[in-house]
């Protein structure tokens, strides 16, 4: 029965709002009780007994001791109240039932000032009282028991219709307010769990109700966008691996067809058939390779061997590197770099990095051109340049570069050079688990510059991940 969020969340708002009426109506009755409206009538009747006293006996103050005890027991006898001389030192010099009654405790002065208050006698019962000051330091105090009042007797005549009216009516609005705000927190939850039986083909929810309930649905969003990105990729990636897979194998699978059934019966046609089968498997090699250190960095295994790094001495290195491959393509690669504070890295897989980019620019950069690695450092960063004055790249495609087999318009110059796309991608991850960042501006006909920030010391591989990830 009380199974499902909403019907809880009523029956505690019934709960709470049953225990305030409760609460309030015992209240009352306490209240109702100890006010001295209920006792009006008794103390009336004492004020009315003591100003007939005082009005019979002015000199009652200057009377001994001796004559007010017969004179308080006459107006006993006939106002039926009971009335006390006390002195100064809150001695009781007369009584009129002594001996028949409880004897009172000594009043203080203050109390005789707070009828309301009453007195009470050695056996506990309170009396009602109106007190009146003679003068001589006496005062006349007339008293009476304060009456019992039944309760069943107060609720019935007092309280009770009254009460079962205006809580029945308070009762059953609170109960609709209650319904209203179980609903109200209740099926914004419910709709989501709907949406998490749909996800990740589901589309937004509208955050709605309390606010922690909006925020809950807010990352519900988020969540089902990333589920929907990741299978997005999922799919494209399968898409892209199988296209760019399909190509070699169609080329191996035709020239080994070739040499089996004697096709190419020629030694140079069997030489041809034999390196165009190599350089495809090489090709479906590297990509195999790439696709490796890809789920690796994704998933955070990648083992960075992390030690200082010259970086000026790395890119010196990468521009000998090619030397033979840009004097053949007459590009000029130099290198403009101060001495530079070591870097921690992995200066393996940073040599991938500007590798990557320097032969993304060869491809490019057509005769008498440049590639331009410059290097330069602030208090806490290292900040490295890869400039050439190739083709450039559109500005349609600057945002997606760094993709997993993206690639840029293949007919223009350098294009028919591609690879399978995975390179940039491969180094923006390599960067990224360095703590780095790298960043690409391009202008069509002249040139592009990519800009990649490193920190001088890079954070832990796991720190790392775990920031990506979010």
């Amino acid at each position: 029965m009380f199974s499902s969020l909403r019907t809880r969340l009523w029956f505690s708002y019934a709960l709470v709002i049953v225990g305030a009426l409760l609460l309030t109506a015992i209240t009352l009755i306490v209240y109702l009780l100890r006010s001295p409206v209920v006792y009006r009538p008794t103390l009336l009747e004492l004020e009315t007994a003591r100003d007939l006293v005082l009005n019979s006996q002015p000199n009652l103050a200057s009377l001994p001791p001796q004559e007010l005890q017969p004179l308080l027991k006459t107006f006993d006898l006939s106002l039926n109240v009971r009335l006390l001389v006390v002195g100064a030192d809150r001695e009781i010099l007369a009584d009129s039932r002594a001996g028949l009654e409880a004897a009172l405790k000594k009043p203080r002065l203050l109390d005789l000032l707070r009828p309301a208050s009453g007195l009470r006698d050695v056996e506990g019962q309170t009396w009602l009282f109106a007190a009146q000051s003679l003068g001589n330091q006496r005062y006349l105090v007339v008293a009476a028991p304060r009456p019992r009042i039944p309760l069943l007797t107060l609720l019935r005549n007092d309280l009770f219709l009254p009460f079962v009216y205006a809580g029945s009516i308070a009762l059953l609005l609170s109960m609709f307010i209650a319904l209203g705000f179980s609903r109200w927190i209740g099926s914004p939850l419910q709709n989501l769990v709907g949406a998490t039986r749909q996800m990740p083909e589901g589309k937004p929810i509208q955050p709605r109700g309390p606010r922690e309930v909006q925020e809950l649905t807010r990352a519900f969003n988020e969540m089902n966008a990333r589920v929907q990105t990741t299978q997005k990729s999922q799919r494209e990636f399968v898409a892209n691996v199988s296209h760019e897979l399909k190509t070699p194998l169609t080329s191996i699978q035709g020239f080994a067809q070739a040499l089996q059934d004697g096709t190419a019966d020629t030694p140079e046609s069997r030489q041809q058939a034999a390196g165009i089968i190599q350089a495809e498997a090489g090709r479906m090699h590297r990509m195999v390779l790439d696709l490796l250190d890809l789920a690796r960095l994704d998933s955070g295994t990648l083992d960075l061997q992390r030690a200082p790094v010259d970086v000026r001495a790395l890119l010196n290195s990468i521009a000998e590197k090619f030397g033979p491959q840009s004097s053949a393509a007459g590009v000029t690669v130099r290198v403009e770099a101060a001495p530079l504070p070591p870097l921690t890295g992995d200066g393996d897989r940073l040599a991938q990095v500007f590798t990557n980019l320097v032969d993304n620019a060869l491809k490019f950069t057509p005769a008498g051109g440049n590639i331009t690695l410059r290097a330069g450092t602030n208090s806490s960063e290292v900040q490295v340049e890869v400039t050439d004055t190739g083709t450039g790249i559109p500005a349609a495609s600057l945002p997606y570069v760094f993709e997993r087999f993206y690639q840029a318009d293949p007919s223009r110059p350098g294009g028919g050079k591609h690879g399978a796309g995975l390179g940039l991608s491969i180094v923006k991850e390599i960067i990224a688990a360095h703590g780095g960042k790298i960043s690409v501006r391009s202008e069509p006909s002249k040139g592009s510059t990519f800009t990649v920030t490193l920190p001088l010391t890079t954070p832990e591989a796991s720190t790392v991940v775990s920031k990506r990830k979010k």
